[in-house]
């Protein structure tokens, strides 16, 4: 097939309309990947393929109305993100035009924002001198007031020299430039193309957690910042509130949630709930540090397919003021779904499940766009993307969930049998992992906690042989195991209760600090191993079995989310009660 990226420059017109797919001949000067306004409307789309003189587009809006003979210009230049101070609390569609400003309904063909709103005004404090040099990614200023996270006004990559017509601090409209650098205007707020990676000077290895407040991941799978996590499960299994409780608590300087093709009223309670919760950082509102991409099962598909990537370049966007970005993608499954409609409607050769070909790289690369950096500036930020994956009837073997698997370095997968015994978050500890352990591991040693590693081994450790145990529990009846191995089947169930559940709902315990989680794991450790002295002494595990558990099991409960203290009492309570036992 002969393909050129290049055609002269004209209007064209369209030729056939297939849903989000429009063809058109005669547009002359586009190239591959430039937006386009199709109709009189101007409805935006990309050009995603050019044969001859007929290019392809995929439509980023309802195509109803388009006809053949409508007129095609190109805009000559590719799906771009415009960056700036206005982000940060706010809500936006699949392409980043903001959806809190524009009444109840999006006008067709209003193209990233820019339909025709009032410039908003900022504070910007100039941090370098007129005429001082600078390097890419330098900051040449502050906004003010653009909430707890004060963006940076940064020199553009490839741009570097002499700072001239520095704008004085005060308020300026946000289509301001603010100064000229060796001829290049940088303006308060810039624009990026959201298919292109940002560049950076390295990429690191940071060995520095990313706490997420929940006590199945922080202790058995934790996250390193800059790393990559999946979260499969099927309907009903929690993925949502998981990635909510994460957004709300992990230590992130700042939140991008992306909405990819899920319910409507799921995305209206994350809006309503992070509107509505104090952020524990600041003080303020969790929204001013949050970015809310909104593109819902109800609006247009392609557009589905350019919300990851919008949301990916708002966070390298702030990783490269040296910020740690936290992206939640909900959910990644519907995003391909959205590329294999497009890829049934352009003819390309489908591959499994009608998934095209291409699926496998378009997964990997999106999650490449993860990873900790040294900034052009010389900063450190990382950007981790946490990506949820809905298999269709819970099957992990379908072509999405089995792709993400080889690309990330997280897997937090979530049971259903967990779930329908009301275990939350219903993370299986025996088919996740995380590559970012043993890492993350050494780094606890040798700062905050030298028994890191020993604890989560040996928790892990108790829950793989409860679970041996289990089988053969359902088969003889628990009066057929040896004393001992009742008591791991014991300990078993009080990690389950006692450590990994956590209630979303709960005012104390839907988020763990680490110092909590730990005197968690380690009274119930400390409780199994008074457990199995006791029956070396000959106290039969039938009696142990009967003791009541209670401080240990309610002590999530009855502590805060700091407060260790409370814990270590009620597992000296619970030993003493033990301690009676005869």
């Amino acid at each position: 097939m002969d393909t050129l990226t290049h055609l002269s420059y004209g209007t064209g017109r369209i030729l056939r309309v297939t849903g989000p797919l429009v063809e058109a001949e005669g547009v002359r000067g586009s190239a591959m990947y430039d937006l386009v306004a199709l109709g009189e409307s101007g409805l935006p789309g990309e050009i995603v393929a050019i044969r001859d003189a007929v290019v392809t587009v995929q439509a980023y809006e309802y195509t109803g109305g388009l006809a053949p003979g409508m007129p095609v210009r190109t805009l000559g230049r590719p799906l771009s993100a415009t960056l700036g101070p206005g982000l940060l609390g706010g809500i936006f569609d699949g392409l980043l035009r903001p959806l809190s400003a524009v009444g109840a309904w999006l006008e067709p063909g209003s193209i990233e924002g820019e339909a025709g709103t009032e410039p908003r005004m900022w504070t910007f404090t100039p941090r370098v001198a007129e005429g001082a040099e600078v390097r890419p990614g330098e900051s040449l200023g502050e906004i003010e007031d653009a909430g707890p996270v004060r963006p940076r006004v940064l020199v553009p990559p490839g741009c570097a020299g002499r700072v001239e017509g520095l704008v004085g601090p005060g308020g300026h409209p946000e289509d301001t430039v603010v100064a000229t650098v060796a001829g290049t205007p940088v303006g308060i707020t810039s624009r990026w193309p959201v298919r292109t990676p940002r560049p950076v000077r390295e990429r690191r290895d940071t060995g520095l957690p990313l706490r997420t407040g929940q006590r199945a991941i922080d202790l058995l799978f934790p996250v390193a910042l800059g790393s990559t996590v999946a979260v499969p499960g099927g309907f009903g299994t929690g993925k949502t509130v998981l990635l909510q409780q994460i957004a709300k608590w992990c230590d992130a300087d700042v939140i991008v949630y992306v909405g990819c093709g899920e319910r409507g009223n799921e995305m209206a309670d994350v809006i309503e709930e992070f509107s509505a919760l104090t952020d524990p950082r600041t003080g303020g509102r969790l929204a001013e540090r949050t970015v809310i991409i909104a593109n819902t099962s109800n609006m247009p598909m392609m557009a589905r397919e350019a919300s990851v990537y919008s949301g990916v370049t708002v966070a390298e966007y702030f990783r490269d003021m040296g910020l740690n970005v936290v992206v939640i993608a909900d959910s990644t499954s519907r995003w391909a779904e959205a590329l294999r409609e497009f890829a049934s409607r352009t003819g390309a050769l489908p591959a499994e499940e009608g998934y095209p070909a291409g699926l496998a790289s378009a997964i990997a690369a999106f999650y490449e766009r993860a990873g900790a950096v040294t900034t052009l500036g010389g900063d450190t930020g990382s950007v981790t993307v946490v990506g949820a994956v809905s298999p269709p009837g819970g099957d992990m073997a379908e072509p999405v969930t089995a792709h993400t698997q080889r690309f990330v370095r997280c897997l937090w997968t979530l049971d259903r049998d967990l779930a329908y015994a009301r275990h939350y978050p219903a993370v299986s500890w025996a088919e996740s992992f995380s590559r970012d352990a043993e890492a993350l591991g050494a780094h606890h040693a040798a700062t905050d906690d030298p028994d890191w590693p020993a604890r989560t081994a040996r928790v892990a450790g108790l829950l793989a042989e409860a679970d041996r145990l289990a089988d053969l529990v359902d088969l003889l009846g628990i009066g057929a195991l040896p004393d001992q191995e009742r008591v791991s089947f014991l300990g078993g169930r009080l990690v389950r209760e006692g450590v990994l559940q956590q209630s979303a709902l709960s005012e104390r315990d839907a988020h763990s600090g680490a110092e909590k989680s730990a005197a968690l794991a380690e009274a119930v450790l400390a409780v199994v191993d008074r457990c199995r002295e006791l029956a070396d002494r000959g106290v039969p595990a039938a009696r142990l079995e009967e003791v009541d558990f209670t401080p240990v099991l309610r002590a999530r409960e009855e502590a805060g989310p700091d407060d260790a203290a409370t814990v270590r009492t009620l597992r000296e309570t619970m030993l003493a009660r033990l301690g009676e036992v005869t």
